[in-house]
């Protein structure tokens, strides 16, 4: 099975908020991936940068926003550098650091074909700086590569259980939605992913898993088919 996992900057800094990276959540993360990859599944992970720079709050502060997206990005290859090391040295699987934006020095210039190959002859991928496009989020850069490679599961890790019939945050009676439509997700504003992520996942009818990263073992879970959290899908 190939799926793209979605991994948001946050993660990197673990319970405890360490930055710019909690090394013990990373070599966690970095073993799920490894197990889930021996079990034979197919995985690209797309890395947010949020843990270092976030081109929004940048362009919030006054900056320009294509110079702040850039930022960001680049964030999101420190973070790819980060959890190459680890799978490479302390887990030994083979790993490409593929960008969206050109930095060819630390990171193949991503070509779709190129990662394709990458997966079917037993690699993991990173995929860092975003599209390379600024006004792009990384969500919408899962979305976007899923498509691409023909991955058939996008599994995006949060800091919550998955989709929930109201905010759990003011709600205490919301109730988890084991299954969920893309269009109730984009019509109820639901937050564990942009709008427009939806929206393209819904026009490829690529299926979205939204799982918790707290749990240990969700990771693994989620890249080999288990059921936990919520199913985005038709």
């Amino acid at each position: 099975m190939r799926i793209v996992l979605k991994l948001s900057g946050e993660a990197m800094l673990g319970p405890n908020k360490i930055f710019p990276y909690d090394p013990e959540a990373m070599l966690r993360i970095a073993q799920e991936i490894s197990d889930a990859h021996h079990q034979g599944s197919e995985i690209a992970i797309v890395v947010g940068g949020g843990n270092i720079f976030r081109g929004a709050n940048g362009a919030s502060r006054g900056m320009d926003r294509t110079l702040a997206d850039q930022f960001g990005m680049l964030a999101t290859i420190q973070n790819g550098l980060a959890l190459l090391d680890l799978l490479e040295r302390a887990c030994g699987v083979k790993t490409r650091l593929m960008s969206g934006l050109e930095v060819n020095a630390v990171a193949e210039p991503y070509i779709m074909r190129r990662a394709a190959r990458h997966l079917e002859k037993g690699r993991l991928v990173i995929l860092a700086g975003g599209t390379g496009n600024p006004f792009c989020t990384t969500d919408y850069a899962a979305a976007l590569r899923a498509s691409e490679i023909r991955a058939e599961l996008i599994a995006k890790a949060t800091n919550t259980d998955g989709v929930y019939d109201k905010d759990p945050k003011t709600n205490s009676d919301a109730v988890l939605l084991p299954r969920a439509s893309y269009d109730h997700c984009i019509r109820s504003d639901i937050k564990v992913m942009d709008t427009e992520a939806f929206a393209l996942c819904r026009s490829q009818k690529i299926p979205i898993r939204i799982f918790s990263l707290a749990e240990k073992g969700n990771i693994t879970a989620a890249l080999t088919g288990a059921e936990i959290g919520s199913l985005i899908s038709d």
